[in-house]
């Protein structure tokens, strides 16, 4: 994960992800962060085996890391509301560098806080927001579900709405860019096989236009069909806007110029 990146990271042994979750809290506290590891579980068992890590126990005691309940960051078990939420890690993310540090790491489990629809509808909206705010604070999150109690569906949701996981489906991803750079990016493939997924994924991240444009980052989407961008006409629509598809593939172009797709307006990128 690159400094202040975004990753979701689903699993189904314990074990593989205690590993990983050692990796992101060892480079944390290298790259000079401070670093939290939110968990559900009790906090001692997960503090005694963060224990190995080199300079993880001096680290405790300065306050550059910490094991932290998931109840004292989110409120465990209850529909997450987005913007309380960005605003409480980044005021974090203010302390962090008040005292001396670079910015804030979080590994959470988060498997608790989207066990429900309702749950999951807003975490999803959630993890757009946080993206975002990413995008201008030195704040990075890798966010863990498990699979084996979740299901493939929860965690494809949940995964699309970062820019990075570690598990192939689904093939798209769309997440927050710099503001300079549109309102956000995709990546991957667009094809039947998700066509749903990404219409709630639009919803979710719910873009709000600029001067009557939405601009989408889509250099790193290897494949969209004609549905994809009837999609992206319809939703667009419904916002008063066109959108601006930034692409180094002339496919794009050539559909939207055959379905007569008037919303939709491409942009040729290297």
């Amino acid at each position: 994960m690159p400094p202040h990146g975004h990753l979701c990271w689903s699993y189904d042994d314990q074990e593989v992800f205690a590993d990983e979750a050692e990796r992101h809290v060892a480079a944390g506290l290298a790259g000079g962060e401070r670093v939290w590891f939110v968990t559900p579980t009790p906090t001692g068992p997960v503090a005694e085996r963060l224990a190995g890590l080199p300079g993880f126990a001096d680290a405790l005691d300065r306050g550059a890391a910490a094991v932290v309940p998931l109840g004292e960051t989110y409120t465990s078990g209850a529909v997450v509301d987005p913007p309380t939420q960005v605003a409480a890690y980044a005021a974090a993310t203010e302390a962090a560098l008040a005292a001396g540090f670079t910015g804030l790491r979080v590994v959470a489990e988060a498997t608790d806080m989207v066990r429900t629809a309702k749950q999951l509808d807003a975490f999803t909206r959630y993890e757009h927001q946080i993206d975002r705010w990413m995008r201008t604070g030195p704040f990075a999150a890798m966010c863990a579900y498990d699979r084996s109690a979740l299901g493939d569906a929860t965690v494809a949701a949940l995964a699309c709405m970062h820019p990075e996981s570690n598990q192939t489906d689904p093939l798209f991803h769309l997440f927050a860019t710099a503001p300079a750079d549109g309102h956000a990016a995709l990546t991957g493939e667009l094809d039947p096989s998700n066509h749903e997924l990404f219409r709630d994924a639009l919803e979710w991240a719910d873009l709000r236009p600029t001067d009557g444009r939405l601009v989408l980052q889509a250099t790193g989407l290897r494949f969209l069909d004609h549905r994809t961008l009837i999609a992206l006409q319809a939703y667009a629509r419904r916002r008063d806007a066109t959108v601006v598809l930034r692409t180094s593939r002339p496919t794009p172009a050539r559909l939207a110029d055959l379905l007569g797709l008037t919303g939709i307006q491409v942009e040729m990128v290297r």
